[in-house]
């Protein structure tokens, strides 16, 4: 138990002294672990059991709440044609993942996975090659679930 409470102390304190660019990786990361698990709940036919749909949509609407924050993040007014790109990406990938909570498309949740990955493989180079600001608490951010 004391276990548990340190280290979700320790988890906290790490989101809420992050620099902005490593809260964005951390949603990211945060997105695809929930998608990975929505992916691993397929059987080895690519269906669905029905006592796995509840934790499928789940993993997905948590997915998309992490998207919707990244959009929220978006600066519009300087980030000018990036942050209007991200943000057709991010509208577009929660559509998709509001139909693959219909459809159970594990296809199409691989794909936006790959999608999701390849872009978080961008903002860790942009956060590694960028100097650190200040880091601001986000205490609006909730990763954990």
């Amino acid at each position: 138990m004391a276990y548990t409470q340190a280290y979700t102390a320790y988890k906290a304190t790490g989101v809420k002294t992050a620099s902005q660019g490593k809260l964005i990786i951390m949603l990211y990361e945060e997105a695809l672990r929930r998608m990975d698990a929505a992916i691993a709940l397929y059987n080895p036919q690519d269906k669905l059991d029905a006592s796995s749909i509840e934790k499928y949509n789940n993993s997905l609407v948590k997915t998309q709440e992490i998207i919707t924050e990244l959009m929220v993040s978006l600066n519009m007014e300087q980030g000018g044609e990036i942050a209007q790109n991200l943000m057709a990406l991010y509208s577009f990938f929660n559509r998709e993942l509001l139909d693959i909570c219909i459809t159970h498309d594990k296809a199409k949740l691989v794909s936006i996975r790959t999608m999701m990955h390849e872009l978080h493989s961008s903002w860790a180079v942009a956060v590694a090659e960028t100097p650190t600001a200040d880091a601001a608490a986000h205490t609006a951010i909730d990763i954990n679930g």
